[in-house]
Formats: structure tokens, C-alpha cells, sequence
């Protein structure tokens, strides 16, 4: 296809530019390239990939060193398990025939290695007899690895022995995975986006260009995910992370480029060359943003924790994917969409579509007028909301979501509902005391038992089990509080301080507190201990990009601060509908949840590395106008208004690809999806429209300041702009602005 450029010389290419070009001008190889791309890490994906494995235990804790020791010496009751409760309205006792069977069915059942008898353990049946409590051990360490079609089976020989007056449940991980299910969340988000695309552009050829990057990237990522997951360690849910990152960010980045170009073609340019425009300038802004939320994401590394860095590597993969689809296959799109990028338009008038794009663009400059005349109060309200909003999670509890918080029809929550009305709160919550025993001595295991029965919080303690080598014995420790009490943390406290000690001083023999209860507490106080590391690192590191890029002190000090606000009144947000309220209901959380510590690592993370993409997107546009005129008034009102419908867009997309995940089976998804949906809609609204210009009309020309002797190493990205046009002179005064006084 031809192509033809404005009259005049045309400006040289940068980096970006050149490779943009070159897409366009060879766009069938680079197609061709992206397909054997994505075959051939779909190909090695199918060979080498390897499975999602996640160890949540607190690295050298006494929890974790309990988990050793079962998993090296005790084989059997390190495996994964399925929970097995019977209530029998007459008593579980008359109704011992039907209860046979259901356990001789679940023997028989894949994966399953032993089914406990509940009729010759002690403490398997309640008191009133009417309820009985066993165990089904599978074949597999972790509940991940047991195949979903298998757990259901399972389910469903609960429900063919579940009769009137005799009802059966299941708990337990594997069972909670399988009742969890998928919704299709990537297709929801993805047919919303499209839906704001066609608004956005009014043409099906340019909103199907940012659908089409984002589904390319998110093929491609996912094939690589398998390969990732080969050489570490992830959870199951970091491959709906990487989706909500790369379907969201690869349509926003598409979206900015998109519209740069019909600028381009606007103002004259040609297909080709303002394809090359695009990159140079909008293609920068998409660069320096992504780079951002990678920066992000690998202060995830600095908790030390592998479950983290393999979540992360997942989500990093994703976004360098989608990136370098914006910036290579987006042009070779273009390449074929050309002249024709905006047919296909959807049946809007197009005098009353340019009336109310100018109606747009007229009301951001109103609006940053207003700002500028109360910029005082701008920023006393805008910023008393974001700390209202955050405030409920000053109350928040940290702890890890149970069956108790499932939904109240799934079968996980019947049967923790059975358990404990039946054996107590605590049985939910049973406790273990590991003992590693030196040369097979197990004289001190009677005063372990006594010692620990004898403790204030505690129901009971079941006899001690050894191992075939008799070098390890397990005791159960039943609590009288259920997992998620407080009462339960001050239990394993005080079993690790005062009745183990008192046991099994001067007998060498070493005891860890461990269990589910216990690994919790102990993966919160850890996480606790290494969220400033976190935080320190991501902020330092976006701090010195945007340093960077604008050559301001004043634009990544004022970021900071912005997204700060931004997380906290997300988690704010989190902390409200965790307390199982009107707002808790309304996305399926009905009882008082505790927040996963993780969740509000990771929420930090990401939303971090977002909400400095809406800062580059809009300080972008700012800048250029600044340097272009040196009028900060006017700089402000230009960048609100060339990124106004552009941010929004990009933010409704966001929100929706976000709260797409909500309505998932797993709380874990629930909160990250609302939390970030949470986040972006205050950044888009509450900062990008009161905060941030409010900041910049204070500051004034002190937003560009920087200190000479910085300005003479720091290197000059050009953001926004081409400063070696001829007809861009002003953008190629780099003067510092003069110190503040």
C-alpha cells in the first residue's frame, strides 16, 4: 500500500520511531512473527511447562519447621485431605450401615489413599452422638494437584448418601477449589472494554486494535506462563493477576497510541509517518509507564518470599508481552488499517460527535480554571475523601480466609458450620505439636500431653502418634477458639513460651507449634516484618524513574504522595466490605473476613506501578505544554484536556476488566479485584481531577525545578514531543527552572 506523508521535511525517526517504521513497513513478517511466537511457547509450553506450586509458610518458623518434619518423617499426614462430616438426625451410631458405604465409596474413589474410621477413633464422634468427624487422605501433597473432575466425584458421592434425616459434607482445600470454580472473567472484562472502546473512538476498526494487541499479548503470556512456572515456584492465582494486568494495561497503552495516531493523521501526516509519531511521542509515555509497573513489581522480591516472586515474574512476563505488542505489532496493525482506521463507525452523527468532543475539551479547561481559583480547597477536600475512604482500614484484621467465609450454600461452609456446632469452634482450628525425638525417646510425650491439656485455652489434646521410624510423634491440640480468633493467636504463644518449654526442658527433645491456625499467624507476623522493605524499595524506584523522565523534583515527590493516598483508600475500601456489611454482601462476602496480608502486598505493588501510568499519561501532556509555552496555568489545562476522554476511557476499562474477577469463587480474587477496581476509579477521579491539578496550580513553576548540577547528568528522555523538529523549538530549552525561594 502507498503512503504519503505531509508536504515538508519530515522529522528524523528516534529509537521508537525506527522501530515503529519498520513494523509498518513489514508488517506481514512481524505478523508472521507473532504467530510463531505464540505457537512455539504454546509448543514449549506443552513439553516443559511444569505446575503451580505455593508454599504460604513463613520461611523459618516454627510452623514451616513443623511442615518439614511431617513432610520427611510423617509422609502420611503431610498429604492433602478431604473433610468428612455426618450428621444423622437419629445418631450416627444407628446409622453405622450407611455411613459404611459412604466410606467404601470414597475408598474406591481416584486419588484416594486412606479413609479414616470414625468409628474407632477417639473424639470422632460428638458427645449427643449425632455427628461424626473423619478424614480421607489422597495421593497428592498438595490440594492444587488433585484434578477438579476427580474432587467433584467425591462431592458427589456426599450427595447420593445424603438421605432425609442423614446429611453429608465435605471440607477441606481441594473441595473449596473445585465448588470455586471460573466465570469467564478475562471474556466479561474484555466485552465491556470493547463496549467503551466503540464509545471512545465511534468506530469498530480502531476500538477492535486495542482488543486485538491485548488478546495477542495475553495468548502469548499465557503460553509462557507454563515455562515460568517450570523454573519457579507460583500460586494457581497469579495466572488471573497477570490476565487483570495485561488485558487492562494492554488495552490502555493501545488506546493512548491509538489516539496519538488519528491526531497524527489529523494533522496531516501519513499512515507511515504517523505511525512513527506515534512511537516517538505517545509510544515514550507507554514505554516509561510499563517500565513503571515492572519496577513495581519486582519490589515483590524484596519480601524474600517465593510464592511472591513467582507471582511476580507471572505478572512481569505478561506486561513485557503486552508491552512489546504495543510497540511492534500495533504498528504492523496500523500498517493494514491505515487510511481505513476509522470506517466501520458506529451510527452517531458526526457533526454532533465533533460538537461534543469540542464540548469536552472546552469543559477540561473550565474545570482546571476552577481548580486553579480554589486550589487551596481542592486540595484540603480532595485529600480529606481519600482519608475518609481509607480510614476502616485502620480497623482491619489480618489473617487468612477460611471455609467459615465461604458462601453459606457452598458445601466447605456447611461442613465448617457442622464441625463446629457439633465439636466446638476449635475443631476448625486443631493445632499440632511436632515432636522430633532423639534416639526414639518417648518417655517426655505424657508430660508434653499433660502439660499442653493443662493449658488455659485448650479442649483437648489427642493421644501422641509416632511415626514407623519413632523418631517423630504428632499430638493434636484441640483449641476452645475458632481459627481467626484472637484467643487462638495467644494459645500458639502460649504453647511456644511457657507449655513446651515447661515439658520438654532438659530432654533435648525439640517440639514445633505447627498446623493450618499456626501457619497463619505465623505468615502474618512475617509478611508484617517485610512490607517496609516493600514499600521502601517500589517507592524509591518510581521515585528515581520519574526523576528521570521529567527532570523534576517536585513530579515524583508529588506522585508518591498521590498514589499513597490511591492504595490507602483502596485498602480502606478492601477493609469495608471484609466486615461482611451491606457493602461486603454485594460482591458475596456475608461474615466478618480477615484481610490475606499478601493481598495487600500485592494490591500495593500493582496499583502502584497503575497509578503512576495515569501520572505519565497526564504529567505527559502537561509537560510538553509547559515547555512548549512556560504558561503553568495553561500547561495544566492543556494536559487535563488532551488526556481527558483518554484517561477516562483507559480508567473504565480498567475498572471493568478489574471487576470482572469479583464475582469469582475465590475471596483472594474478590479483594484484588475491588480493591484495584477501587483504586483506579479514585485515581481517575478524585486525584486526576482535584489532587493533581489542584498540586500543580500550588507548585506552579516550581513543578519543573531541578537542581543544575542534576540537570547536567540526569539524561533527557523528551517524554512527549520531538525536540529535533525544527518546528519544536521551545521543547528543546532545557533551562532549569531557578530554585525555589
Amino acid at each position: 500500500m502507498t503512503t504519503t506523508s505531509a508536504p515538508g521535511r519530515r522529522p528524523p525517526d528516534g529509537l521508537l520511531g525506527r522501530i515503529g517504521r519498520r513494523a509498518y513497513r513489514r508488517r506481514g513478517a512481524v505478523l508472521l512473527a507473532w504467530l510463531a511466537g505464540l505457537l512455539a511457547v504454546l509448543a514449549l509450553s506443552r513439553v516443559f511447562g511444569g505446575d503451580f506450586s505455593a508454599d504460604y509458610a513463613a520461611p523459618g518458623s516454627e510452623s514451616k519447621q513443623a511442615q518439614r518434619l511431617l513432610e520427611e518423617r510423617f509422609a502420611g499426614q503431610s498429604g492433602a485431605t478431604v473433610t468428612v462430616v455426618v450428621e444423622a438426625d437419629r445418631g450416627v451410631r444407628q446409622e453405622r450401615a450407611p455411613v459404611a458405604g459412604l466410606l467404601a465409596d470414597l475408598r474406591a474413589a481416584p486419588h484416594v489413599s486412606r479413609v479414616d474410621d470414625p468409628y474407632t477413633t477417639p473424639g470422632a464422634i460428638t458427645a449427643d452422638g449425632r455427628t461424626l468427624l473423619t478424614s480421607v487422605r489422597l495421593d497428592v501433597t498438595d490440594a492444587t494437584d488433585m484434578p477438579v473432575e476427580d474432587t467433584t466425584r467425591l462431592v458427589d458421592i456426599a450427595r447420593e448418601h445424603s438421605a432425609e434425616g442423614t446429611r453429608v459434607f465435605l471440607g477441606g482445600q481441594a473441595v473449596a477449589l473445585a465448588e470455586g470454580g471460573e466465570i469467564g472473567s478475562e471474556a466479561l472484562g474484555l466485552a465491556v472494554a470493547a463496549v467503551i472502546l466503540l464509545l471512545t473512538f465511534g468506530s469498530v476498526v480502531a476500538a477492535g486494535l486495542p482488543i486485538l494487541v491485548a488478546l495477542a499479548g495475553l495468548a502469548v503470556s499465557a503460553g509462557a506462563t507454563g515455562l515460568v512456572v517450570r523454573l519457579v515456584d507460583a500460586p494457581d492465582w497469579s495466572t488471573s493477576l497477570a490476565a487483570m494486568l495485561g488485558i487492562g494495561i494492554g488495552i490502555d497503552y493501545v488506546l493512548l497510541l491509538v489516539t496519538r495516531f488519528r491526531e497524527a493523521r489529523a494533522a496531516g501526516l501519513g499512515p507511515e509517518d504517523a505511525t512513527a509519531a506515534t512511537l516517538d511521542t505517545a509510544g515514550r509515555s507507554v514505554v516509561v509507564a510499563g517500565i513503571t509497573v515492572v519496577v513495581s513489581l519486582l519490589g515483590l522480591f524484596a519480601m524474600g518470599l517465593s510464592y511472591m516472586r513467582g507471582a511476580a515474574l507471572v505478572a512481569i512476563v505478561a506486561v513485557l508481552v503486552v508491552l512489546a505488542a504495543a510497540l511492534t505489532l500495533l504498528p504492523a496493525l496500523l500498517g493494514y488499517a491505515g487510511t481505513r482506521i476509522d470506517r466501520l463507525r458506529i451510527p452517531l452523527p458526526r457533526r454532533r460527535r465533533r460538537t461534543v468532543a469540542r464540548a469536552a475539551g472546552g469543559g477540561w479547561v473550565r474545570w482546571s480554571r476552577l481548580i486553579r481559583r480554589h486550589r487551596f480547597a481542592a486540595a484540603l477536600a480532595g485529600t480529606a475523601v481519600m482519608l475518609t475512604l481509607a480510614a476502616p482500614f485502620l480497623g482491619v484484621r489480618f489473617g487468612f480466609p477460611d471455609a467459615g467465609n465461604n458462601r453459606e450454600t457452598s458445601m466447605t461452609r456447611q461442613a465448617y458450620d457442622a464441625v463446629a456446632e457439633g465439636f466446638g469452634a476449635g475443631a476448625n482450628a486443631p493445632l499440632l505439636l511436632v515432636a522430633s525425638l532423639p534416639e526414639g525417646d518417648d518417655t517426655v510425650l505424657d508430660s508434653l500431653r499433660s502439660e499442653a491439656a493443662g493449658t488455659a485455652g485448650v479442649a483437648s489434646v489427642s493421644p501422641a502418634r509416632l511415626n514407623p521410624g519413632g523418631d517423630t510423634a504428632i499430638l493434636t491440640v484441640t483449641p476452645t477458639s475458632g481459627p481467626q480468633d484472637d484467643a487462638t493467636e495467644r494459645l500458639v504463644n502460649r504453647l511456644r513460651e511457657r507449655t513446651v518449654p515447661a515439658a520438654t526442658e532438659g530432654t533435648g527433645v525439640r517440639v514445633y507449634v505447627g498446623g493450618a491456625s499456626a501457619q497463619s499467624i505465623d505468615s502474618t507476623a512475617d509478611l508484617a516484618r517485610r512490607i517496609p522493605y516493600l514499600i521502601t524499595g517500589v517507592i524509591v524506584l518510581s521515585m528515581l524513574l520519574l526523576l528521570v523522565t521529567f527532570r523534576s523534583v517536585a513530579v515524583p515527590l508529588k506522585a508518591a504522595a498521590m498514589n499513597l493516598l490511591s492504595v490507602a483508600a483502596a485498602y480502606g475500601v478492601v477493609a469495608l466490605v471484609l466486615e461482611g456489611g451491606w457493602a461486603g454482601r454485594l460482591i458475596g462476602i456475608d461474615t466478618p473476613t480477615p484481610l490475606p496480608p499478601f493481598v495487600t502486598v500485592l494490591m500495593f505493588a500493582v496499583l502502584f506501578g497503575l497509578s503512576m501510568d495515569y501520572e505519565v499519561f497526564l504529567l505527559g501532556r502537561v509537560q510538553e505544554s509547559w515547555l512548549r509555552d512556560r504558561d503553568d496555568a495553561k500547561a495544566v489545562a492543556d494536559g487535563l484536556a488532551g488526556t481527558g476522554r483518554l484517561i477516562t476511557a483507559a480508567a473504565a476499562i480498567m475498572i471493568a476488566v478489574f471487576l470482572a474477577f469479583v464475582p469469582s469463587g475465590s475471596v483472594v480474587l474478590k479483594l484484588i479485584g475491588v480493591g484495584m477496581a477501587s483504586a483506579i476509579l479514585l485515581d481517575a477521579t478524585v486525584v486526576r481531577l482535584v489532587l493533581v491539578p489542584a498540586a500543580l496550580h500550588l507548585l506552579g513553576e516550581r513543578n519543573w525545578w531541578l537542581p543544575r548540577r542534576l540537570d547536567r547528568v540526569l539524561p533527557a528522555l523528551h517524554l512527549e514531543g520531538r525536540p529535533d523538529d525544527p518546528d519544536d523549538a521551545p521543547a528543546r530549552d532545557r533551562t532549569p527552572v531557578p530554585a525555589p525561594r
